[in-house]
C-alpha cells in the first residue's frame, strides 16, 4: 500500500488569501484588525451571512440560486420585532413563529420552482421584492425596537471562559479520535492512505487554530453565541452532504439533473427541500441579525443575498451546480466579512466598498470558470 506525501496548496489557496487579508489590514490599523475586540466584532457580523451561505450552498450546488435571502432576513427580522415589541409577545413564541414562517415562505418558493418549473431567479428575484414589501407594510417604514433581553441574548451574549475551552478541548479530541478511526477504516479496506506526518499535520494545524481562536475570544468577553449557531449548523450540513444520501443526490441533481431522474432520484422534492431549508435559515439569520443590533429597520438585510453568493463561490461552490462545500462557503463569508471590517476601519467611503466586493465576485467566478475549463480539457 502507497502512502501518498501531498499537499494541496488549492485546497488551502483561501486559508493563504484570508491569512493575505488579515496581514494587510493588520498592518494598516496599526495592530488594531487583530484585537480581540474586533475580532470579537467580526465574527458576529459573519455569523449570519455564514448562515445563508451554508443553504445557499445547498441550493447553488442543485443548480439554482436565491436571491430572495436579504429581504427574508428583513422580513423575519422585521416579523418577530413586531409581533415583540408592538403585540407583547414572549421570546419562544416569537422565534418559533418566525421560524415557520421562513420555512413556509421558502416553501412557497420551491413550489414554484420544483412543480411549477419556474426558473428559480425569476421566483426568487419576485420574492426579494415581495418580501420587501410586505416588510414595508407591516412595519409602516418605522424603525421597531427595543426588543426584551431575553431576545437580544441570541445576538449578543457570550460563551463563559471555561465552556469556551472545554468546547475546544473536545473539538482537538474529536480531530484526532476521528482520523485515526478514519486511517483505521481505510487500511482495514486496503484504500489509499495520506502519509501520517500530514494526516496529523493537519490536525495539529487546525487544533492551534481552535486554541487561538478561543483564547483570542476569551481575552475579550468569549465565544459570541450567534458563532456557535453557525458551528453546528456547519457540522450538521458538512453531515449531510458527504455522509448521507440526501446530501449525494443534491451534488448529483447539480452535476446532470436529466441522469439524476432517469437513476430515480425525486428531483423536484429534493429542489424543494433546498428552498425550504434556505428560508429556514434564513429567518434565523434574521432573527440573530435583529437581536444583535436590538431593532428591526427596512433595510435589514438588504445585498445580504449578494454577499451569501459571493461567499459560496469564494468558498469554491460551482455556479454551474454540482459542486461545493460549506466549509468553504463558510471561508469565503469569513474573506467578504473580513473585507467589510478592515475597509470600515479604514473609514474607506462606503461607494468603494461596493466596487471591491463587486470585482472579488466576479474574479472569484471567472476562477471558478477558469477551473472548470481546465478540468476538461484535463
Amino acid at each position: 500500500m502507497r502512502k501518498a506525501l501531498t499537499f494541496d496548496l488549492r485546497a488551502y489557496g483561501l486559508i493563504i488569501a484570508l491569512a493575505f487579508i488579515a496581514l494587510l489590514f493588520t498592518v494598516l490599523t496599526d495592530g488594531d484588525f487583530l484585537s480581540s475586540r474586533n475580532l470579537s466584532n467580526l465574527f458576529r457580523q459573519m455569523s449570519v451571512i455564514s448562515i445563508l451561505a451554508i443553504g445557499m450552498t445547498l441550493v447553488i450546488i442543485t443548480g439554482h440560486i436565491d436571491l430572495s435571502v436579504g429581504s427574508l432576513v428583513g422580513l423575519a427580522g422585521g416579523m418577530a420585532a413586531i409581533l415583540q415589541v408592538w403585540y407583547g409577545w414572549d421570546t419562544v413564541s416569537v422565534l418559533l413563529l418566525t421560524l415557520l414562517a421562513g420555512l413556509l415562505l421558502g416553501a412557497w418558493q420551491g413550489w414554484w420552482v420544483a412543480y411549477r418549473g419556474v426558473p428559480s431567479f425569476i421566483v426568487t428575484l419576485g420574492g426579494m421584492l415581495i418580501f420587501r414589501g410586505i416588510l414595508i407594510g407591516i412595519s409602516k417604514g418605522e424603525t421597531v425596537a427595543p426588543l426584551k433581553e431575553s431576545f437580544q441574548r441570541i445576538g449578543q451574549s457570550y460563551l463563559s471562559y471555561a465552556a469556551g475551552y472545554i468546547l475546544a478541548g473536545i473539538a482537538v479530541f474529536l480531530l484526532f479520535f476521528l482520523t485515526a478511526l478514519k486511517r483505521k477504516k481505510r487500511r482495514k479496506w486496503g484504500l489509499k492512505l495520506e502519509h501520517p506526518v500530514v494526516s496529523y499535520g493537519k490536525m495539529a494545524g487546525y487544533s492551534v487554530l481552535i486554541l487561538a481562536f478561543v483564547y483570542m475570544m476569551n481575552r475579550y468577553l468569549g465565544i459570541p453565541v450567534p458563532i456557535l449557531f453557525v458551528l453546528f449548523l456547519l457540522l450538521i450540513f458538512g453531515f449531510v452532504l458527504n455522509r448521507t444520501r440526501f446530501g449525494r443526490y443534491l451534488y448529483a441533481i447539480g452535476g446532470n439533473s436529466e441522469a439524476a431522474r432517469y437513476s430515480g432520484i425525486n428531483v423536484k422534492r429534493h429542489i424543494f427541500a433546498v428552498f425550504v431549508i434556505m428560508g429556514l435559515l434564513s429567518s434565523l439569520a434574521g432573527l440573530i441579525l435583529t437581536a444583535r443590533l436590538n431593532a428591526a429597520t427596512v433595510g435589514a438585510g438588504q445585498m445580504f443575498e449578494l454577499d451569501a453568493i459571493a461567499a459560496c463561490v469564494i468558498g469554491g461552490t460551482s455556479l454551474k451546480g454540482g459542486t461545493g462545500s460549506v466549509t468553504g462557503s463558510i471561508i469565503g463569508a469569513l474573506v467578504m466579512v473580513s473585507l467589510d471590517n478592515g475597509m470600515s476601519m479604514l473609514d474607506i467611503d462606503p461607494f468603494w466598498q461596493y466596487i471591491v466586493k463587486g470585482f472579488i465576485l466576479i474574479l472569484a467566478v471567472w476562477w471558478d470558470l477558469s477551473s472548470d475549463a481546465g478540468r476538461e480539457r484535463s
